[in-house]
């Protein structure tokens, strides 16, 4: 006896594939909910649901999970392997090195504002140090939530007032709605009683009270040579050498560290007005915004030493640290 062949599954008529494609239109193009879709075209929702895998199935609908090209997601991933960060995003440029320090601030800052803002929530403490690129990311937000601005380090001279990270305090903050602390002092005093008695004026120490409630700082990193580093040309050249033989390669936020990661601790921590290690420790996201062929060194010591939670930096950069032994 013979048996009759399976039978394919019937395809779908005309009608159904019309009514499949409007049904994915509304939903995938127009936002409606299935809820919506079946109460306007008198269906229920589980029809609704059933054309929708349809529409996918049958090719009417294409699904394509892309990312900004300018983000390498895979140097993004691998960098918070490697140096157990929450967050890192890897900017890969059309040029390797798109030269000198002004083009990576404006390479990094959109993409490090758009992960500020997702990190930031309504009542936190943002924190903003001295740096171009750290100002770059403060021109670059386009909204935050509620929350208050604190400058988190002095500014490097010659003029503190009109200094472009006090504005940058002061544009966050009216962007946010909430309050700024600026600092109206140099990053470096010439001595520790000169700092002290800085840090003892009230609107300096309002700001420095912030420092201990602090949700997400954003910092930049500089490598210990002339123009790479505030706090280098703010020394003396007897200070800047001293330093160098004590094994610092990198700076950030007056924070100084060698090859290894290690902070040196040194007697300039009495003569700076500037958020300390301990606080940053206490900080739930600390992003560090750097790049470029001249600072990969020191972005990789301050990588290797676990105190930030995520970095934005460009793919050179990325690569270097991740071929570091």
């Amino acid at each position: 006896m013979r048996t009759a062949p399976p039978q394919s599954e019937p395809a779908e008529s005309y009608d159904e594939l019309v009514l499949a494609a409007t049904i994915a239109r509304r939903f995938y193009l127009e936002n409606a909910s299935k809820v919506e879709i079946a109460h306007e075209m008198g269906l229920s929702r589980f029809k609704v649901a059933r054309m929708l895998e349809m529409a996918v199935a049958r090719g009417l609908v294409r699904i394509d999970i892309t990312f900004p090209t300018d983000i390498d997601t895979e140097l993004s991933r691998a960098l918070t392997r490697r140096y157990g960060l929450k967050h890192a995003i890897v900017v890969n440029p059309h040029r390797e090195d798109p030269g000198g320090p002004e083009p990576f601030t404006q390479l990094l800052a959109p993409p490090a504002a758009r992960l500020l803002t997702d990190l930031l929530h309504e009542d936190g403490v943002l924190g903003l140090a001295w740096g171009r690129a750290v100002t770059a990311v403060s021109k670059a937000f386009t909204r935050l939530p509620p929350c208050s601005v604190v400058q988190l380090t002095g500014v490097h001279p010659p003029n503190v007032i009109t200094d472009e990270s006090v504005k940058a305090v002061s544009l966050a903050a009216s962007l946010a709605g909430g309050t700024a602390y600026p600092v109206y002092a140099p990053l470096v005093l010439p001595n520790a009683l000169t700092a002290a008695v800085l840090r003892s004026q009230p609107t300096i120490a309002a700001a420095l009270t912030r420092f201990d409630a602090l949700t997400t700082a954003v910092l930049a990193i500089g490598a210990w040579e002339p123009g790479l580093s505030a706090v280098h040309d703010a020394l003396s050249a007897p200070d800047r050498r001293r330093h160098a033989a004590m094994g610092v390669v990198a700076e950030m936020s007056s924070l100084l560290f060698d090859a290894d990661g290690v902070l040196v601790r040194t007697d300039l921590a009495e003569r700076v007005i500037a958020v300390d290690a301990d606080q940053l420790r206490r900080t739930p996201d600390i992003i560090a915004v750097a790049g470029g062929r001249e600072k990969a060194p020191a972005i990789r010591a301050v990588l290797k030493s676990g105190l930030l939670t995520g970095i934005v930096t460009d793919a050179a950069t990325a690569r270097a640290a991740l071929t570091d032994p």
